[in-house]
Order: structure tokens, then C-alpha cells, then sequence
């Protein structure tokens, strides 16, 4: 870790020429060399801007000394109300330009930053487009959509020496860093398990075919996935539950829970994963599981478990969303924000609340913002990292650890059996089918490279 940190602490600017695959956009090293000043203003674009773009470009354009040059959207309907939305809040006298082509984005040398809150098949791709043009990364999870292009994503963040964050908010969070603090500290004992879960009450979803809508830039929306005829009730949220663009609810949701199981039970990769579900509530066309437990053993006599429940909407343990850790002396159950400590007979031996924390702080189903404090607090880390060239707290290496945790997941339930993994890389061992699955198949010349 002090060797990581050390790294990250000599950032010096530089970027690489933009490629993904054969597709590459003409710009050098040498072309973006301005250094950060702790009181210079940040410019960043805002990429993808339905739901969580959209709340997010607000996230961002609150804060200090930042200034929102681009939104970029292949929707070109969310442009204008995203701009307006972001001058509405005051801090900046000229709009944000509009862009449907994320590739211009890149181009740009005035942009220091970028959000993504696109589909997760864009996820690594657009991180490591960022990386080799020169700019900083906060992507949302899942880091990837598979986990070959998640060690991509690593590698160029590291390569081009860019502060890459993926949003794990949590990790941000005052009271979840006090709760973490209090595990490590051995509050209820040596850690054994964690057990999380996210239920949700979604409803079927039939696609049927019809004509690209004329505000849609289909072909730049697919990017790197292998093409398909336009479907109406895909775009915008749908593409979750389909592997071309999608990971399912395992990292759509998961990853928050599981992240922070990993973070509280202090592993890294697994020895074995299961995962076993299905889609039990409908007959509709969801290729993904809205029911799936999977199970995680890691080096150490340590699990870690994942319930979800996409369409039954009844909580668990009172909770839409949660995580509990088991040690030899209690347990404890968090939201990510307040945390009870209890002993072994399951009595409240401590409770800990954020102050003004009500039931409703924390929306464990809003897919804009489950939290518009933790958002805030993460940007700012981002931000910060940037100019003081630190990691930031959810860095691109904690990120994929995490991610492919629940990847592994998803590729145990496809194949449909265990997966035995090196615990050093979470490489999949003795399994040519499910090793297949690692990587992806790409739209030809679109395929992500470092």
C-alpha cells in the first residue's frame, strides 16, 4: 500500500495516445501538460446524463472551484435540461457545452476530469480512453463489465498516472470509515463473515423491435458491445439485466454492499465462489438472475455472502439494503452511514446514528442517489486527490477487487457450478468455460487496450 500511495504521490501529467482497438483519435502525449494548483479551478464533463448523470452533474457543479465545461450524452434530449439544471445552481456563468460523442470529449485539452455514468459496457472503456488522453476518472460501478477489462482499467490508470475513483461512496463516508475503524479495531472480535443483500420489488421487462428513435445515437450507445438491432425498452435503465451491456443486479447493487463487507472483513480475492438463482419472479426477457445468493471463501476461515431479491420487495433484517459482520464476540449491522454493535446473545451493546439520520437518509432503491451526502463527501475526496496527487479513498485498484468479486459471481451462476480461484489474482483455475467468460466478445476495432 505505501509503495501505491508513494506512486500516486509523484503524479506527473501525461497521456498516451487514445485507442481502443483500431479506432484511434490523433492526439499525443505532449498535448495536455497543465498542472493542477491547489486554487485552480478543476473543468470537468459530465458523460452520461440520464438518472445518475444527471444527479450527479449537480454533485459536482456545487463544489468548490469547479467548473462544468461539457455534458455529453448519446441522448441528445438530456443535454439542454442538464445544462439548465447546472446553471440553475448558480456557481458558473456559461453553460456547459453539449456533446453526443464522447470521443470529442477527449479531445478536448481544456478538461481536466471526467464523470461516467454511462452503461457499465462503457465503464472500462471510457476509464481507459480517459487515462491515455490525459485525464483524471471518477466512474461509476461496476469499474468494469468484466473483469479482464477491469485489470485494464488498473493498468492504465497506472501507466498514465491518472487518479482513477470508482464510486463506492461509502468508502467516503465519516461514519462508515468510524464503523470500519471500530471492526479493525476488534470491537466484536477476530471477523469471520459478512453478510449482505439488496431487495427491490422491479417489474417484468419485454423488449420488442422498433426504429432507432431519432434523438438516440444508437451505434455510439452500443460502442464497444457487438451490434444489435434496436429493441424498444432497453434504453435507458433495462440494459442492466442483459449481458451485452449489463452485469445484473449482482453489480449494479452488490457491489456497494460488497465493497464494503470486503473493506470491514480486510481481503482481497477469493478462494472459491458460488452463486446459485435465477429469474424465478417473471417469464419475461431478463437474462440475469433477480434471485441469486452467492456465497465467497477467502483466505484466512473468512466468508462473505450476497442475497438479492430484485422483484420481492420484502426487507431483510428491516433493511432494503445492508451489511452485518459476525466476530467471535457479536455482530454488527450498518447501512453504510449508522452502524448497532451487539453481543452474542444479539442484545444492542452500542448504536451509533449520523446526526439529523432519519429512516429515509439513506434510499436504498433510489437509482438516481441512494445518498446525496455520501455523493458530495466522494467528489470531494476525488477532487482532492487530484491536487494532491493521493489516492482517492474508493482508488481504481480497491475498485476491481471488488467488482470482480461479484463478476466471479455472475460467471459461477452462467457455467452453473463452483469457481476455484487463485487467491493472488482471483484467476479462475481448472475451468476453460468459465475462464472464457473473464473477457468479452467486442464490436470489432473497439476492443480496450493499454
Amino acid at each position: 500500500m505505501e509503495k501505491r500511495r508513494e506512486f500516486i504521490k509523484k503524479v506527473a501529467i501525461t497521456a498516451g495516445s487514445l485507442a481502443i482497438g483500431s479506432k484511434t483519435f490523433g492526439f499525443t502525449a505532449s498535448s495536455y501538460n497543465r498542472i493542477i494548483g491547489a486554487n485552480d479551478r478543476m473543468h470537468i464533463a459530465i458523460i452520461g446524463l440520464n438518472g445518475r448523470g444527471d444527479s450527479m452533474s449537480g454533485t459536482f457543479a456545487q463544489q468548490q472551484n469547479v467548473m462544468i465545461n461539457t455534458v455529453c450524452d448519446v441522448d441528445s434530449r438530456t443535454i439542454p435540461k442538464v445544462q439548465k439544471n447546472i446553471m440553475a445552481i448558480g456557481k458558473q456563468n456559461e453553460a456547459p457545452k453539449g456533446e453526443v460523442d464522447v470521443r470529442k470529449v477527449m479531445q478536448d485539452k481544456g478538461i481536466d476530469a471526467i464523470f461516467i455514468a454511462t452503461p457499465d459496457h462503457w465503464h472500462a472503456p471510457m476509464t481507459i480512453m480517459g487515462c491515455q488522453a490525459g485525464k483524471h476518472v471518477y466512474v461509476e460501478k461496476p469499474l468494469s463489465h468484466n473483469p479482464h477489462e477491469g485489470e485494464l482499467a488498473v493498468q492504465a490508470a497506472r501507466k498514465y498516472k491518472r487518479i482513477v475513483q470508482m464510486g463506492a461512496q461509502r468508502r467516503s463516508s465519516p461514519m462508515a470509515i468510524q464503523c470500519i475503524k471500530e471492526l479493525h479495531g476488534g470491537v466484536i472480535g477476530r471477523l469471520y463473515l459478512a453478510k449482505t443483500w439488496y431487495t427491490n420489488n422491479r417489474k417484468a421487462t419485454y423488449l420488442k423491435p422498433a426504429p432507432v428513435p431519432d434523438w438516440l445515437n444508437y451505434e455510439l450507445w452500443q460502442g464497444p458491445a457487438p451490434r444489435q438491432a434496436y429493441r424498444d425498452g432497453l434504453i435507458h435503465y433495462n440494459w442492466h439485466w442483459f449481458w451485452d451491456y449489463g452485469t445484473g443486479e449482482a453489480l449494479n447493487n452488490g457491489t456497494h454492499e460488497v465493497d464494503l463487507a470486503r473493506w470491514g472483513l480486510q481481503v482481497d480475492f477469493p478462494t472459491r465462489v458460488s452463486s446459485v438463482g435465477g429469474r424465478y419472479q417473471f417469464k419475461d426477457d431478463w437474462q440475469t438472475p433477480d434471485t441469486q445468493i452467492v456465497t465467497m471463501d477467502y483466505p484466512g476461515r473468512i466468508s462473505l455472502m450476497w442475497e438479492n431479491r430484485s422483484s420481492n420487495g420484502r426487507k431483510i433484517e428491516g433493511a432494503e439494503r445492508g451489511v452485518i459482520f459476525y466476530g467471535e464476540n457479536g455482530s454488527l449491522d450498518t447501512d453504510g452511514e449508522n452502524y448497532t454493535i451487539y453481543d452474542l446473545d444479539g442484545k444492542i451493546a452500542k448504536q451509533i446514528k449520523k446526526q439529523g439520520s432519519t429512516d429515509a437518509s439513506i434510499q436504498g432503491r433510489n437509482t438516481a442517489s441512494p445518498s446525496l451526502s455520501m455523493d458530495s463527501l466522494h467528489v470531494r475526496n476525488f477532487l482532492d486527490a487530484i491536487r494532491n496527487n493521493t489516492l482517492p479513498s474508493c482508488d481504481v485498484e480497491l475498485g476491481y477487487k471488488s467488482v470482480v468479486a461479484m463478476q466471479l459471481a455472475n460467471i459461477s451462476w452462467r457455467v452453473g457450478r463452483d469457481l476455484h480461484l487463485n487467491p493472488k489474482n482471483g484467476h479462475i483455475i481448472n475451468d476453460h468455460e468459465a475462464q472464457k467468460l473473464w473477457s468479452r466478445t467486442y464490436e470489432p476495432g473497439w476492443e480496450p487496450k493499454v
